[in-house]
């Protein structure tokens, strides 16, 4: 059974005013229902007071993926007094205010609390205590997803273990960090479509654990499905349908779940925008990542929350930067969005600063939580 623990309130702060102020959760909570009464007593009679914005992302879905931090999860704790290791970097993003973790696999330094291999069902169980103890729950993580087809017997043994810990960690959600495949051509999606629907159903079977794939641009590009052949039989045109597009046609909605790195599809959308048609004519259809989710929303449980700045010079079109810093629109992007049942990741490939900033990641963690925060309905 999946559990969720709420904060200490007495050893976690109230996030970023919380620190300021000196202040517990719980303290801060107090104080800021205070002011809101207060405020709504001494307003003016006759004048209605202005109800406060919704958070577009509900606290109890930030998260963050510790790729983003993964410098300091790879610390050897013996060299540093920044936080190291898995015990110790939940604690700091649960002073952050995280409350949603996404994993990026399941090792550390050898010398950190637990040993470095914590991919097994005592490891688990120790990040699970670890996760509770600071008010973290675990959404997902880029883990194993078989390379066989047909599944063969270690692959798929290896696979059971990967849903019975992420049982064990609390887990709804299981993922990669892959494309389906590779290839352009729809023979090949096809195949992968079969593939991902088996695994799906697998997943489900082994508890309330939903199975998704984590994209990044080349799944916009336009797929070969048309047109004259190559020399190896294959279609050289497309007939505009985008690859993750079809996939989405060609599976199970009850077993194969999509999680939209928003950054990478602001890239496909500046780089993936004609495509040569069966007639041999070069049309354009720039993507609308919005769009693609808005058609089946609730297959996408999971977002990363990457930004991007502007940057034509380079091939993708953007450089990564801290949450709420750079130039997607994520206030159009989550008020898009019909529901909240979406749990927004914040993901920043270039977070670690190396030798020369260590503190680096974490203090971006804190800087793209607090932007996260600050978007709103209104």
């Amino acid at each position: 059974m999946n559990t969720f623990h709420a904060h200490d309130d007495d050893q976690v702060e109230g996030g970023a005013l919380g620190r300021k102020l000196g202040l517990t959760r719980r303290q801060l909570f107090a104080a800021t229902t205070g002011m809101a009464a207060a405020a709504a007593i001494t307003a003016l009679p006759g004048r209605a007071s202005a109800a406060a914005a919704a958070p577009l992302i509900r606290d109890s879905k930030r998260g963050i993926i510790l790729y983003t931090v993964r410098d300091a999860i790879s610390r050897d704790p013996n060299t540093t007094t920044l936080p190291s290791g898995f015990k110790e970097v939940f604690k700091a993003l649960s002073d952050i205010g995280y409350e949603r973790i996404e994993f990026a696999g399941l090792t550390q330094h050898a010398n950190a609390e637990g040993g470095q291999n914590l991919e097994n069902i005592a490891g688990a169980t120790l990040l699970r205590s670890w996760l509770d103890a600071n008010g973290l729950r675990a959404e997902g993580n880029h883990g194993f997803i078989p390379g066989s087809w047909p599944l063969t017997q270690t692959d798929l043994d290896r696979f059971k273990v990967s849903l019975e810990i992420a049982n064990i960690l609390g887990m709804d959600h299981m993922g990669t960090g892959n494309d389906p495949t590779n290839s352009n051509y729809k023979a090949d999606w096809d195949i992968a479509a079969e593939k991902w629907n088996i695994l799906g159903e697998i997943a489900r079977n082994s508890g309330y654990v939903k199975l998704y794939t984590h994209n990044h641009d080349a799944a916009y590009n336009f797929l070969l499905d048309s047109g004259p052949l190559d020399v190896q039989g294959r279609p050289t045109r497309s007939s505009g349908v985008r690859k993750l597009e079809y996939f989405l046609g060609v599976t199970d909605p009850k077993f194969v779940n999509l999680e939209m790195d928003i950054y990478w599809a602001h890239v496909a959308q500046y780089k993936f925008k004609t495509y040569t048609a069966p007639d041999g004519s070069v049309q354009t259809n720039v993507f609308n990542p919005l769009a693609l989710v808005q058609a089946q929303e609730r297959r996408y449980p999971l977002f990363h929350a990457k930004d991007g700045k502007i940057n034509t010079a380079t091939a993708n079109g953007y450089d990564m930067v801290p949450f709420g810093t750079g130039d997607i629109d994520y206030t159009t992007f989550f008020r898009g969005l019909t529901s909240q049942h979406h749990y927004p990741m914040y993901e920043q490939d270039t977070a670690p600063g190396g030798t020369a900033n260590p503190g680096q990641s974490l203090q971006f963690a804190q800087i793209s939580y607090d932007n996260m925060s600050a978007l709103t309905t209104e």
